[in-house]
């Protein structure tokens, strides 16, 4: 297992918020696109690769809208676990460390985030949640081993959607069963034909971490720097106005 390079912090890179960040999949992302970024998650996530503090996500959110700290970041990014709508069952997600069971946590994290007065995004898995669908994402669109749409609700900025890239074939694995062979791998659970913890690292480009429940809940980090280059392009732009 290897650590991403660590990215010198400067002055000038403006300060990122990560909220149920896992293992930072999508931080290494925008610390790519120029962010200093500083991670929060509920779990123990000994792999991540940045600041980080651990407890609820929504409870350290609200405190730092309450104290002003809030007013340190530039924009802040949220995962917010979906029980809601979801097929995880209750014993499922107390061993994620969750600590809820099918609550639907969008609506309190975008209350939240329109009361910071930042730019944000919200990644939700296609399905599970209704947020706003400014932006999906795709592998294929990177070049990854993996399809994993994500679908994300920008909110105080826009980015242009690109376009969807048609998909090479099937993704490996056993279908009602039978194998089926093709170009990307299933990044969920742990039956079924599913890849090795190092086909999955490659596939999403993800090597900081070795563990197969942090990679299967990880958004590529391609995803974020695409996010993160086009939201600072944007200021860029306003600057420039």
């Amino acid at each position: 297992m290897t650590h991403p390079t660590p990215i010198r912090r400067e002055r000038t890179r403006p300060r990122l918020l990560d909220l149920f960040s896992c293992a930072g999949g999508a931080a290494v992302g925008y610390a790519r696109a120029g962010f200093d970024v500083d991670g929060c998650d509920l779990a123990d996530r000994p792999n991540y690769p940045f600041p980080y503090h651990q407890g609820d996500a929504l409870a350290y959110l609200a405190r730092l809208v309450a104290s002003g700290e809030i007013q340190r970041y530039t924009f802040v990014h949220a995962s917010p676990p979906c029980q809601h709508g979801c097929a995880l069952t209750v014993g499922t997600n107390a061993s994620q460390g969750w600590g809820r069971a099918h609550v639907d946590l969008v609506a309190p994290t975008r209350d939240l985030l329109d009361r910071t007065g930042l730019p944000y995004a919200i990644e939700q898995p296609n399905g599970r949640a209704e947020i706003r669908k400014d932006l999906t994402l795709c592998g294929e669109m990177f070049g990854l081993g993996v399809i994993r749409h994500r679908n994300f609700e920008l909110g105080g900025w826009t980015a242009e959607q690109p376009t969807h890239v048609p998909h090479r074939g099937r993704v490996r694995g056993y279908r009602h069963g039978r194998f089926y062979d093709g170009p990307y791998v299933a990044a969920y659970g742990s039956g079924g034909g599913k890849p090795t913890v190092q086909e999955l690292q490659a596939a999403m480009g993800i090597t900081w971490t070795d563990v197969r429940e942090e990679l299967t809940e990880a958004i590529p980090p391609a995803y974020t720097e695409f996010i993160g280059r086009a939201h600072l392009a944007t200021i860029a732009l306003g600057v420039a106005a």
